[in-house]
Formats: structure tokens, sequence, C-alpha cells
């Protein structure tokens, strides 16, 4: 079963599998496959890239079309336009206005579309389409400390691939935090004990909003010494599930498996007494008797209540609680960065301990992200106050 979603002339085309699994291609107006883009994208099946970088490589098809380039005549600069384009920081004539009305991709969004469209036309290149840009794009550079980090055996690496249409700049990223005390005045707004659930457990769990809308009860271990042997205090498993019916899917991909009833595997992550505090309120006052999905989260109102409840639902219930709250706006990523930022604070800056507790895949991820100095910090201000004492 195939579901057609519009994008313009060229379309991306989302493939309903067996088993639940999903897949993303790019068609052409009259539902013809774009060959050429359809072989990269079966590189990342399988993977939420996959979906991503259709969206981004959709995009750039349609750009080829209006300025009728062809794939094995787009050069270097032509790719350097077009990041332009969309955002990018060029110093060259750019053409005619692409995406008229809609926002410039920001920092994050171009350096997704650049390590996309560096991987189409390597991937071209590999079939004899257009060798001369792929070399051009296969570049490398020194590496950095990070990168030392992040990799195995970094420390006698000698080189680490570049990307010449990634933006130029620092990388490092301030993510957006909650308000103090927001936790508190979201659980006084909000209407039902599986909505206090859902911020109770995005605040104390770290989780992404996908992985808790994805959960299962099998996967909750919320006693002490519970079977699976792999933690001994309340934990819970997030199992990459690619055929949730909500749609639900776990980033992290640990292997895991269930025996006798009993999960194993998978992100453990432990829970607070809050946590499951919030979980009997919810399984006692509003969990529906004889569901078979077998899922923590459900559908409370309406002809779908008793079904899965879907990260969208949780995003809107989230963004009108917000609102209510005044708050604005509050979305499911921000708990998350509060969490990893508050676990960093309390162990000191330990970047393993804040890696593992957020669910992150290396630990220079969160050095990056989040390993800056407090500014009101005494030891910061000292040391302020030290060189500008030294300085007169």
């Amino acid at each position: 079963m195939t579901r057609r979603v519009v994008v313009g002339d060229l379309r991306v085309q989302r493939i309903d599998r067996r088993g639940g699994r999903r897949s993303w291609t790019i068609v052409w107006p009259e539902g013809r496959v774009h060959e050429e883009a359809d072989r990269f994208l079966r590189v990342h099946d399988g993977s939420g890239t996959q979906r991503t970088y259709a969206y981004y490589l959709v995009d750039h098809l349609r750009w080829l079309e209006r300025e009728c380039l062809a794939l094995g005549q787009v050069q270097l600069r032509d790719l350097e336009r077009y990041m332009g384009i969309v955002g990018a920081d060029v110093h060259m004539p750019l053409g005619e206005p692409w995406r008229a009305g809609m926002r410039p991709y920001g920092r994050a969004a171009l350096s997704t579309a650049a390590a996309c469209l560096k991987g189409f036309y390597l991937h071209q290149a590999s079939l004899g389409v257009n060798a001369g840009l792929g070399k051009k794009l296969d570049r490398t550079r020194l590496p950095t400390r990070a990168d030392r980090r992040r990799a195995l055996l970094g420390h006698v690496k000698s080189s680490v691939p570049s990307n010449p249409l990634a933006p130029r700049g620092p990388h490092r990223r301030h993510p957006k935090m909650l308000p103090d005390g927001a936790r508190d005045e979201l659980l006084a707004v909000v209407n039902s004990a599986r909505d206090r659930l859902a911020v109770t457990w995005l605040a104390d769990g770290g989780l992404r909003v996908g992985e808790l809308c994805g959960l299962h009860l099998a996967d909750l271990h919320l006693r002490e010494n519970a079977a699976c042997g792999e933690c001994r205090t309340p934990h819970l498993h997030v199992c990459h599930r690619p055929g949730n019916p909500n749609g639900a899917e776990a980033k992290t991909k640990h292997p895991w498996r269930a025996e006798h009833g009993t999960v194993t595997g998978g992100l453990v992550k432990r829970v607070s007494p809050a946590m499951v505090h919030a979980y009997f309120e919810y399984m006692t006052g509003e969990y529906p008797r004889g569901a078979g999905h077998g899922m923590l989260l459900v559908q409370l109102h309406g002809p779908a209540a008793g079904q899965p409840w879907a990260p969208v639902a949780a995003r809107r219930m989230l963004a009108r609680a917000g609102k209510r709250a005044g708050l604005g706006v509050v979305k499911p990523h921000a708990f998350r960065h509060s969490f990893t930022s508050a676990v960093l604070d309390a162990s000191g800056g330990n970047l393993l301990i804040a890696r593992d507790a957020g669910g992150w895949a290396s630990a220079a991820t969160v050095d990056e992200v989040y390993g800056h100095v407090d500014v009101h910090d005494p030891a910061f201000d000292a040391a302020l106050r030290t060189v500008w004492g030294g300085a007169r």
C-alpha cells in the first residue's frame, strides 16, 4: 500500500510494507519512480534517515528540473549555489529565488541537506555518473579532538571525511530548555492522568516523544529486581519497533527480545518514583480494559478511544498545555534538553553519566551540545575577576 505525499511536481511517496515497515521514495508526477533517487534512498532503507533524505532530496531535484541540469552536468559550484539559495552563506550570484514564501533552512537543516547531497552525488559517482564531481566532494580533513573521541580507534586516525557543502562556522548549538518551574506549571493545567504521565516521563526520563509513545506495557519493569536481570531498580526498555500501529518509533536500535513475556535488551533507562506514581494513577483510573495492542499510551476520547496515542497527538497536547500555562508552545524535545543539562550539572560534568542517562549515541555529542560553563558559577566569576584584576 502506498500513500501519496505531494511536494510540488516531483513528490515523496511512502510505501507501507508487511510487518508495519515503511519505506520512502521519490516519484514523478505521473507516478513513475525517480530511479536515481530511489537507488540512493534504498541504501538507507529501514531507517529514519531515508524519510529525512527523501524530503531534502526532492527539493533539490525539483530545483535541478527548473535549472535544466542533468545529474551528469552538475558541478560543485551548482551545489554551492543551491545551498546558498536554501539559506547557506555563500558569496556568488544565486540566480532566481527558490522556495518562494518559505523560510530558509536553519543551521541543522543546512547540515542535513549538505550530507544528503554529498551522499547522493557520491552514490552517483560510484555508478559512473559525474565522477569528477564525486572526486571534488570526497574530501578529508585533519581530525579534531571530538572526532577522535567519537570514533573507534580515533587516536590513530589521521584524517576524517569533510563536506565542502556543509555550513561554515562553529558547531556548538544552544538547545531550547524549559523555563524554570515549567514541569509543575504544566502538571497543574493538563486534563488527565495520561497527560500527567506524559509530562512526568518526558521530564524525568529524558525520553524522545517517539520513544515514549512507542512503549509497550511489557517494556516496563517498575519494581526492584525485575525478571530481566539487567537493572536492580525500576526501569524501562526502549525498543525499536517499526510496526507500532501509531507510527511511533524509537530512534535507537539496540538489540532486544521478548521471551516468556519478559523483555530484555534495548536501551535501559532508570525510572523515578514520580514516574512510577504517574503510571499507577493512569493505569488504575484511565487505561481501558481489554486493550489488545499492549501499548502504554492510548487515546481517551472520540471514536478511536482506546487506540494507541500517536506522537503528533502528544505534541499537540503539550503545545495546548504550554499555552494554557503561559509558557508558549512547549515541544517534547525541550524536556530532553533540560534533562540532559540537569544530569550533566548534577554529575559534576561527567559526560558518560549524561550520555547513558539520556541515551545519547556518544559523549562527544553531549559535550558539544551541553558542555558549557554556567556564567553564574562562583568559579567562573572568580576566574573572570582574576583576569580583570590582572588587566588593570
